[in-house]
């Protein structure tokens, strides 16, 4: 069955545009409790945990999804703004039915989304979000009185997480020394990271800290490192912590202002635990940078690809068994220390393994060079298939043949919004550029 509504990270949307409006959101929460209860072992009553980022639509739409669970007879706690990995956590740790945060992860403002947590703190699979899907045909219902939810606020989530991330960083060490700018993307985690950093012993100098409801991820957070880079240098800082709207993912910047993207901080991590003992292998996704393959593979590493987005990442390491994974956009999977995506936890183990080694993030990736890649993204109708653009998929062709087993090309539509992604990576960026925009000038719509 064709998904409506879910695309790889949730529902997600404009404000005030089918979905992300408040009748639907409501449908969306009375479908999913009717699901969640169905399928839920926990026993009881079932209980659904809410947070938020700092979206101005937050409040309306947490109000209409309290209300669709209520309908279902699911109590709601309410945990108000939380990055998502912290939802994904507190939902294991008290044995919650289900964990929702409203987000739209790292788009502007004006955009908003869903995403469910299951009691064990990973992702819905696909086959539990077509179930809420389906439900949402049903018209919407009403439990007997004495059976509706109820609401309360979780007045300690933010102390229970931050400890949480505190304690996946080695007791051994701490983070004296190191002067750290935190930038927050005004998002979730502005009044959790920079204390994070500073109570395992960091200086830290915190940006992008003061959301006022509009400015998520404007020209702050790991979509923007500019601003990030440039407080680094400003106050001399040993490193700076990129997050997004939502905290799961992560960008790190050196003392030089210089960005790593996730491709190197999955090198990082792989080269780092390997210092300890064996690693199985890492899983990237079609995106990753072919250095990394090429790399792990001469250390002897497995390497697999996922598609795009962090929960398939999670379904290959679960296939395969492995525990380190992530994507170029900063999504990064420890999966001994988080069941979910996490920056700040993300972070700090790629802090750890700089202070445990001595090393600067520019010695630890020295023998890994990036190929460069182009990445062109073409707006497009919701719903456009690609393939049937006899002209790109011609020059898609003609492309693959030029590069041969110097390059590759990958061309995908964007799970999150109506975009076509294409990609080319190459030995020289002059040659990547040329060839990515040959094949976006097809893509007439």
């Amino acid at each position: 069955m064709t998904r409506k509504y879910f695309g790889t990270d949730g529902v997600r949307g404009r404000v005030g545009t089918l979905p992300i409006t408040p009748g639907f959101v409501m449908r969306l929460g009375y479908a999913a409790g009717r699901v969640l209860t169905r399928t839920s072992t926990t026993g009881g009553k079932p209980v659904v945990l809410i947070g938020k980022d700092t979206r101005i639509s937050g409040y309306m739409l947490e109000a209409s999804l309290e209300a669709g669970f209520a309908a279902a007879g699911v109590d709601v706690m309410l945990a108000g703004p939380m990055p998502t990995p912290a939802i994904a956590y507190l939902t294991r740790a008290l044995r919650l039915t289900a964990g929702v945060v409203i987000s739209a992860s790292h788009n502007p403002y004006h955009d908003n989304g869903i995403k469910f947590f299951s009691g064990l703190g990973s992702k819905l699979p696909d086959a539990v979000e077509t179930a809420i899907e389906t439900a949402m045909d049903d018209p919407i219902d009403c439990v007997p009185s004495e059976s509706l939810g109820k609401a309360k606020r979780l007045d300690d989530a933010r102390g229970r997480y931050i400890e949480f991330c505190k304690s996946t960083f080695p007791n051994e060490l701490d983070l004296r020394g190191f002067k750290i700018v935190v930038d927050c993307a005004h998002g979730a985690a502005y009044h959790i990271a920079p204390d994070v950093f500073h109570e395992l012993g960091a200086e830290v100098v915190a940006i992008g800290n003061q959301p006022n409801g509009l400015n998520i991820n404007d020209g702050h957070g790991a979509t923007a490192p500019e601003a990030l880079s440039a407080a680094v240098r400003e106050h001399r800082a040993d490193f700076g912590v990129a997050l997004d709207g939502d905290a799961d993912r992560l960008l790190l910047v050196d003392a030089s202002g210089r960005v790593y993207n996730g491709d190197e901080l999955l090198y990082v991590m792989v080269k780092d635990r390997l210092a300890v003992g064996p690693v199985a292998g890492a899983v990237g996704t079609l995106m990753t940078n072919m250095a990394v393959e090429v790399a792990l593979k001469k250390m002897g590493v497995g390497f697999a690809r996922a598609k795009v987005g962090d929960r398939y990442v999670l379904e290959v390491l679960q296939e395969r068994g492995w525990v380190l994974g992530g994507e170029g956009s900063g999504h990064m999977l420890f999966l001994d220390k988080h069941t979910t995506g996490d920056g700040i936890i993300s972070a700090l183990q790629i802090l750890s393994a700089l202070k445990r080694s001595g090393k600067t993030l520019a010695q630890f990736t020295e023998d890994m060079v990036l190929f460069p890649q182009k990445l062109i993204n073409v707006k497009v109708a919701p719903g456009y298939d690609w393939q049937i653009n006899g002209a790109m998929v011609a020059e898609k062709n003609a492309v693959e043949a030029e590069l041969g087993e110097e390059g590759r090309v990958l061309i995908r539509a964007s799970g999150t919004e109506p975009l076509i992604r294409v990609m080319v990576e190459a030995k020289s960026a002059q040659v990547a550029e040329s060839m990515a925009r040959r094949i976006a000038d097809k893509l007439a719509v």
